[in-house]
């Protein structure tokens, strides 16, 4: 586990003082994959680097498995960070060094004997699928071999806590998935927890169970992956899901909307779990006497949840659209009303359509 109490980190130049970090309280339970994601300056890496002690908290404590780093002794740090493996965009392996002495090299410097320093080396080259690069150097590698090398090394000490400061972004897309696979496999095998540093949306998608935003130094949003995908609460969390979740209201609904001939209304359903896989849509067209138009619709799976988004163009009787709503709303479909002028949203809570909430 690894928590957060009240933590802020200033930066002291000769003319400034930078405010890395503001007031952050944060819980990261073990086993988790977490992550947090910001745009650049936002404080992610400054927050990374409190967990191994890289930085020093100014004020508040850092806590990793109950211990405060901070207050520890030099040799009681240095166990501690033992058990703390950190993952770098860049790699960071040494040219020179084989496959062999890169992953081993926490182990050599830990004095460790030679014969479990080859024992330990092997088994983890195993895990991650390099154990006939075990010779190689490498500037004969790929950069998802490089990575794989990076992750075994961090592996080697048998952490309890993994770091991954933007682990993919030197990665393709399609490299950038087979480490994100890894790192899954990592977490079910050891039951590692994998704190993970990105401003990639889609890696958080893939991979996270939990996820922190952060603006200027704090949390503003914190929350499973679900939730915050499904249900963002601040403008920057938005800003990030969009790029996944293709949810914004094209102009020429609004325009539409405005016009006094336009005699239908819009929504936006939103399908999750076991109502994704329900054909909500064709029985209210068969049910209900409501003409049903598509307008957009994107559907994709958080964890292994499916969630949909479509933006529906409803037309009938006043009645009519509120018994189909209400059909929606008993299959456990999130909806909310587009209005003309933009700036406000009629919220249909679920069973409970008598009470609308205007957003």
């Amino acid at each position: 586990m690894i928590q957060f109490h009240d933590v802020s980190k200033l930066f002291t130049g000769k003319n400034k003082e930078v405010v890395a970090l503001k007031n952050v309280d944060l819980t990261i339970n073990e086993g988790d994959i977490f992550g947090v994601i910001g745009f650049s300056g936002a404080g992610k890496s400054t927050l990374l680097r409190l967990v191994n002690l890289l930085e020093r908290p100014t004020s508040g404590e850092v806590l990793v498995n109950g211990e405060n780093l901070a207050a520890l002794s030099k040799k009681q740090l240095r166990t501690a960070q033992k058990k703390i493996g950190m993952i770098f965009q860049h790699f960071h392996l040494l040219n020179s060094k084989t496959v062999f002495d890169n992953v081993a090299m926490p182990l050599l410097l830990s004095n460790v004997k030679k014969s479990e320093i080859e024992k330990r080396v092997k088994e983890t080259l195993e895990f991650v699928g390099l154990s006939e690069k075990v010779d190689s150097y490498p500037d004969q590698l790929s950069g998802g071999q490089k990575q794989r090398v990076g992750i075994a090394r961090a592996l080697v000490t048998n952490p309890s806590v993994l770091l991954c400061d933007e682990a993919t972004s030197a990665l393709d897309p399609q490299t950038t998935i087979s480490i994100l696979n890894l790192l899954k496999k990592v977490n079910a095998a050891y039951n590692i927890t994998i704190l993970m540093i990105t401003h990639e949306m889609e890696v958080i998608k893939e991979i996270c169970n939990r996820v922190a935003v952060m603006e200027e130094g704090e949390v503003v949003e914190t929350g499973t992956v679900l939730d915050v995908f499904t249900n963002p609460q601040t403008k920057t969390t938005y800003n990030f899901v969009k790029s996944i979740i293709r949810d914004g209201i094209p102009k020429y609904v609004y325009k539409d909307l405005a016009s006094e001939e336009y005699k239908g209304r819009v929504f936006q359903f939103k399908f999750l779990g076991v109502s994704s896989g329900k054909p909500v849509i064709s029985q209210i067209a068969k049910q209900f006497n409501v003409e049903v138009n598509v307008l957009l619709a994107n559907v994709i799976e958080l964890g292994d949840i499916p969630f949909g988004n479509l933006l529906l163009e409803l037309t009938g009787s006043q009645h009519e659209m509120e018994r189909a709503l209400q059909f929606a709303a008993d299959q456990e479909v999130m909806m909310k009303e587009v209005t003309k002028d933009g700036s406000r949203i009629r919220y249909y809570p679920k069973r409970n359509l008598g009470n609308v909430v205007h957003g």
